[in-house]
């Protein structure tokens, strides 16, 4: 059987096997067992269902890490091809299958070539869906056992056509962070609200003042942000004033000072109308994903290694950030770092279904440019002494 058809028989078994964050054991295990078929060191239960492959070639000390992730969403599919998911309830609508097979195929060709010096650290992360499978495997040591100097990870990207690159030398996605404000107050009848205190009034101008962080604490240039109040809930009724108003909602921004900048803000914002209004308040700021911001040089080599694989025409170097969310940022903060889109198809053709739909289906046609560009990566980062 060829590589390609290889690579695409792993993607279909992942695709049909699906499994939730941390709990990808029969994926971890395929994953494992295949490497060690191909002659790599492997390391099991990473940041709980990781797995870390290694293999060296040469005496070089360089290095690098090449990251995919494993982990399904819990979306029912509707897909009715051959290799649908077998459980019901959970599917690859992310293409976390391809990402996998990718890179288990790049390690399949490079153990089998050894054309490079140095050691490349296969990386597959559990766990990526919810921001805690990088930190996982960093709480596990990721960076500490193992000298990696610098790390890339790859994803596919609906709406860009089949095979065509993006990336951008530094924020490429988004921060996100959820937030929580609890307004308490005495609330009281409809008829008599001079008798006590309205959390209603108070959280409608709370949700006012959120608006003009973005507008007047950050650089509308440098610091692009966006606060969405998703959540208005009261313990009230028709004629009853509530005692409580609980608002939460969702926070994007592209640097971590304006992460920071706008957790404060929030607060401030809070304590200030609360006070003047003479009721409490309790505040929760809790940052799920740190923004994906990419290093130039090592986004320069990505964008190096893609033209040559694919063409000029085919790469964007200098992409516009996403407000979506990814959290290899975690990594990031670990070790120099690219993070590079391919494109899965352009809108209304195959590959086209947008990421997290029940239709959605990584494209198969793109799995051996995503092998490709990892040895390629590989042999232009790790060369042999000619």
């Amino acid at each position: 059987m060829s590589i390609e058809e290889q690579v695409k028989a792993w993607r279909h078994h992942i695709h049909k096997h699906p499994e939730f964050g941390f709990e990808e054991e029969q994926t971890s295990k395929f994953v494992a067992d295949k490497l060690e078929e191909f002659g790599l060191e492997v390391h099991r239960n990473v940041g709980k269902t990781g797995v870390v492959g290694i293999l060296k070639c040469g005496d070089s000390d360089r290095s690098i890490g090449l990251r995919a992730d494993m982990d399904a969403l819990k979306v029912l599919e509707l897909n009715d091809f051959a290799h649908a998911s077998t459980h019901k309830g959970l599917m690859h609508a992310c293409g976390h299958d391809g990402h996998t097979a990718m890179l288990l195929g790049a390690a399949h060709e490079l153990a089998r070539t050894k054309d490079f010096d140095g050691t490349v650290y296969f990386i597959f992360q559990p766990g990526e869906e919810h921001g805690v499978g990088a930190k996982a495997m960093i709480e596990d040591g990721l960076f500490v056992r193992w000298n990696i100097d610098a790390v890339y990870a790859m994803h596919n990207l609906p709406g860009v056509p089949e095979g065509h690159f993006v990336t951008n030398p530094g924020p490429i996605m988004a921060a996100e962070s959820a937030f929580e404000i609890e307004i308490l107050a005495t609330g009281g009848h409809a008829a008599l609200p001079h008798m006590g205190t309205d959390p209603i009034v108070v959280g409608a101008q709370i949700v006012l003042g959120l608006q003009n962080i973005t507008s007047r604490n950050l650089s509308s240039i440098h610091e692009p942000a966006v606060i969405s109040v998703t959540e208005f809930n009261t313990n009230g009724t028709t004629n009853v004033i509530p005692s409580s108003v609980t608002l939460k909602g969702d926070t994007r921004c592209f640097t971590d000072d304006a992460l920071h900048k706008i957790e404060a803000a929030m607060e401030r914002v809070a304590a200030g109308i609360c006070a003047s209004a003479g009721v409490e308040y309790r505040y929760k700021f809790h940052n799920g994903f740190l923004s994906t911001i990419n290093t130039p040089s090592e986004t320069a080599v990505a964008v190096r290694v893609a033209t040559k694989l694919v063409g000029a025409d085919k790469v964007d170097g200098a992409a516009k950030p996403f407000t979506i969310s990814e959290d290899f940022s975690f990594m990031q903060r670990q070790a120099p770092s690219c993070y590079i889109l391919v494109g899965n198809g352009a809108e209304g053709e195959k590959g086209g279904t947008a990421l997290h739909k029940p239709y959605y289906d990584f494209n198969d046609d793109i799995l051996m440019t995503g092998v490709n560009f990892w040895q390629e990566l590989v042999k232009d980062q790790l060369p042999q002494a000619s």
